[in-house]
């Protein structure tokens, strides 16, 4: 991991601190996206939960998703309990290149199935990059069984 991705997943980090606490029974997660070097797209779970970090920074970085490396604070959602597309499968439809991701999530809804997704479609994943940083985000998080 270069110092440069270490930069990029501080900036996730510092994304998710912004809602810490306002995003009901969802965690605050945060998601930067960079193509050659710079920040295409960024976002943190709005209050109340929705929308996820990754649809807010997919929806800004737009086509320049395409090939890019995000950076994700938890891992990406395997499925959504309200039945629409799912974080990761967001990611694979964007076409990014590349999932760094800080921690691994508990819920049921991701529970390895997004980051199995993403290496499912031929995007490189790496777990636990800063864990140490961004698990004080979690600390309180409880996943329910409705709480992607």
């Amino acid at each position: 991991m270069s110092a440069t991705d270490q930069d990029h997943m501080r900036r996730a980090i510092e994304l998710a601190r912004t809602n810490l606490g306002l995003t009901a029974d969802n965690p605050s997660v945060g998601c930067v996206i960079v193509r050659a070097g710079e920040i295409v797209g960024e976002g943190a779970t709005a209050p109340g939960g929705r929308p996820h970090a990754e649809e807010q920074a997919l929806d800004r970085a737009g086509e320049a998703a395409r090939g890019a490396t995000a950076y994700v604070t938890l891992e990406p959602c395997g499925a959504r309990s309200s039945g629409g597309f799912s974080c990761s499968e967001r990611l694979v439809a964007a076409r990014v290149a590349r999932v760094l991701i800080a921690c691994e999530d508990a819920s049921p809804f991701a529970a390895g199935q997004g980051a199995e997704r993403l290496r499912a479609a031929g995007i490189e994943v790496q777990l636990g990059v800063l864990a140490g940083e961004a698990s004080a985000l979690y600390v309180g998080y409880r996943p329910c069984d409705d709480s992607p």
